[in-house]
């Protein structure tokens, strides 16, 4: 052999192979240890959960009652009559995609960029179906959609969980 060997193995060999050992002149630095501490007394801690029972303890609102449309709209049977009383005066405004409002917001209101100010108004659904309440301005473009109370949109019989596009009219 023309050059040094150790156990039949090249010189350079065996450099390459002592780089690769966590031992001798090119050993790897240790990782850093994570120090662990003991939550004390000042350690945020997440909120246990109450018992079963202790749903009962809760407004019969907040129980069963606040999840249905029925419940969360608070309009008299009164003045769902007198949003629906037949009407076409009014000129229009255009047409918007109207979603749900705030169902926690009660009233008839429909907030909208096609008014700039409060005003009394009229929308009227595809199939013909018109209800009158409050022009609320949103703020935005014209085009970009509007948001209806929850009393308007079962006033329409309107899908709650759908995009509807509806005539806007001003009084």
């Amino acid at each position: 052999m023309t050059h040094a060997s150790y156990l039949g193995l090249p010189l350079t060999g065996l450099l390459i192979l002592s780089a690769c050992g966590d031992s001798g002149p090119f050993q790897r630095a240790a990782a850093p240890l994570a120090a662990v501490q003991a939550p004390d007394a000042d350690t945020t801690r997440p909120e246990t959960r109450p018992p079963e029972d202790a749903t009962a303890a809760l407004a019969p609102m907040a129980r069963t009652a606040a999840r249905t449309a029925d419940t969360l709209d608070r309009t008299t049977p009164e003045q769902r009559a007198a949003a629906t009383a037949p009407t076409a005066d009014g000129a229009r405004l255009g047409d918007t995609l109207a979603s749900l409002g705030n169902p926690a917001e009660g009233g008839f209101w429909l907030r909208t960029g096609l008014v700039t100010e409060t005003r009394q108004g009229r929308v009227e659904a595809p199939g013909g179906a018109s209800v009158q309440l409050e022009l609320r301005p949103s703020g935005s473009t014209p085009g970009a959609g509007s948001q209806m109370s929850l009393a308007a949109f079962r006033a329409l019989d309107l899908p709650l969980t759908s995009l509807h596009r509806i005539d806007v009219f001003a009084r």
